[in-house]
C-alpha cells in the first residue's frame, strides 16, 4: 500500500465524520469563494483598457440633478479629451413593474456615442441607421436575446421620472463585454416631449487620449465649473462606479469580516474532526511505532490526513461556488455594472486557504499523539 493510499484510507475511516466535516469545509468555501469575487468584481478588476480612458462628470451634490448642456462644448475645449457623450438616465418602465423586466434605458447622442464607447461592438450600417431616426433605440445583445427583440421591432418605455411615454424602434444590437444589460436611444426625444429637460444632461461621459491624462482632465473640468450654479464631481469610470458600492456602507470591511468568519468557523470544525479522530487512535500510534514508524513519521501522516480533507471540501466548495456564480451572472434578473467571474487565481487562493486549515487544525493533536510512549500507546482504552 502507498502513503497516499494509507493517508487517503485513514482520513475516510469514519465516513459518516469525514463526509460532514468535507461538506462543512465545502460550504465554507463556497461563501469564501462568493466574497472573494465579489472582492475583485468591486476593486481589482480595472475594466477593460478602453473603460480606463473614461470619466464621468457628475453633479457635484446628487446625481438627482443634472448638469446643463453646455457644459459639454467647454469640457470638449479641455485638452485631453477626445470625445464627449451625455448620458442621461431614464427610468422608465417597460411591460409591468416585475423586476425580471427591469434593466437601464439611456439617453444620450447617437453621433458621438461610439466615440466615447468604443468598447461597445455593433455593425457600422446599424450605428448609422440608429443616428438617422430619432425614435431608435440600440440595445445589449443579452437583453435582445431575453426579450426576443429584433431590428425594427417597438418599445414603449413607460416614463416615470420624466412625464412621457418613449415609443422607441429598435436600431442596432450591441455587444460588450461584460454585459451592461442597457438600452441607448437619442436624448433630444425626452427634450422635445419634456420642456424641463430641454438643454440637460445627468452626466457626461468622456474619453480621454490616454489613461494618463484622465486625472488632469478631472481636476480640470472641476476648476472650471467648481464656482458655477452647478459645480461638479469628474472621476474615473471605475470611480463612479464604486460610489454606488459605497451607498451600501463600508462593504470592504464587511467582506473582511465574512471571510474571517468563515476561516476561523472552519478551522473550528476541522480542528474538532481530527482532535477526535487522533484521540481515538492512540493504541494505533503505538502499534505503528512498534512496525518502525518515528514521531515525524506519524505527526507527517494525521497531518496530511487533515490536509486532505480540508482539500477536498475546498474543491467541492469552489466548484459550488463557480457554479454559483456562473447561474447567478447568466440568470435573466441579473444586473451589474461590475464584471462577476472567477478566476484560476481564486481557485489556488481557495486551496491554499483549505490547506492552510487543515495544517493548523491537525498540527496541535498530531504533535500530541506522535509523542505517545509505545507502552502507555498499548494500555490505552478509548
Amino acid at each position: 500500500m502507498t502513503l497516499s493510499r494509507f493517508v487517503t484510507k485513514n482520513a475516510f475511516r469514519n465516513k459518516r465524520r469525514s463526509i460532514l466535516t468535507v461538506l462543512s469545509i465545502a460550504f465554507s468555501l463556497l461563501l469564501l469563494t462568493l466574497m472573494m469575487t465579489i472582492w475583485r468584481a468591486f476593486y481589482l478588476d480595472q475594466g477593460s483598457a478602453e473603460s480606463a480612458e473614461r470619466l464621468v462628470v457628475r453633479h457635484r451634490v446628487s446625481l438627482t440633478f443634472s448638469l446643463p448642456g453646455f457644459y459639454r462644448e467647454k469640457i470638449r475645449a479641455v485638452p485631453g479629451v477626445v470625445a464627449v457623450v451625455p448620458v442621461s438616465w431614464f427610468g422608465g418602465i417597460y411591460k409591468d413593474t416585475k423586476p425580471e423586466n427591469f434593466f437601464a434605458q439611456f439617453g444620450t447622442d447617437p453621433e458621438e456615442f461610439f466615440k466615447v464607447f468604443r468598447d461597445m461592438e455593433m455593425p457600422e450600417e446599424q450605428q448609422t441607421t440608429w443616428q438617422r431616426d430619432r425614435q431608435g433605440v440600440i440595445v445589449d445583445d443579452t437583453l435582445a436575446k431575453k426579450y426576443g427583440w429584433k431590428l425594427g421591432d417597438r418599445i414603449v418605455l413607460q416614463g416615470t421620472i420624466y412625464p412621457v411615454d418613449l415609443e422607441l424602434y429598435v436600431r442596432g444590437i450591441f455587444h460588450s463585454d461584460p454585459d451592461n444589460k442597457a438600452v441607448y436611444f437619442n436624448a433630444k426625444y425626452v427634450e422635445e416631449a419634456v420642456s424641463f429637460f430641454k438643454g440637460q444632461a445627468g452626466t457626461f461621459s468622456i474619453l480621454a487620449a490616454s489613461p494618463g491624462d484622465v486625472s488632469k482632465i478631472a481636476s480640470t473640468v472641476d476648476d472650471m465649473f467648481r464656482n458655477s450654479p452647478q459645480p461638479t464631481k469628474s472621476e474615473s469610470e471605475k470611480a463612479f462606479g464604486l460610489e454606488f458600492v459605497a451607498m451600501m456602507g463600508n462593504v470592504k470591511a464587511f467582506i473582511l469580516m465574512i471571510c474571517s468568519a468563515v476561516v476561523f468557523a472552519t478551522l473550528l470544525v476541522s480542528a474538532n474532526t481530527m482532535a477526535m479522530s487522533i484521540r481515538e487512535r492512540t493504541r494505533e500510534v503505538a502499534v505503528l511505532k512498534t512496525l518502525g514508524f518515528t514521531r515525524q513519521s506519524v505527526l507527517g501522516l494525521f497531518v496530511s490526513e487533515a490536509v486532505a480533507l480540508s482539500l477536498a471540501g475546498g474543491l467541492i466548495g469552489f466548484f459550488l461556488g463557480w457554479i454559483m456564480i456562473y447561474g447567478l451572472t447568466h440568470s435573466k434578473q441579473f444586473i451589474s455594472f461590475f464584471p462577476m467571474k472567477v478566476t484560476p487565481g481564486m481557485c489556488g487562493l481557495a486551496l491554499l486557504t483549505a490547506g492552510f486549515v487543515g495544517l493548523v487544525s491537525a498540527v496541535l493533536p498530531s504533535y500530541h499523539a506522535s509523542k505517545v510512549n509505545i507502552v502507555d500507546g498499548l494500555r490505552h482504552i478509548g
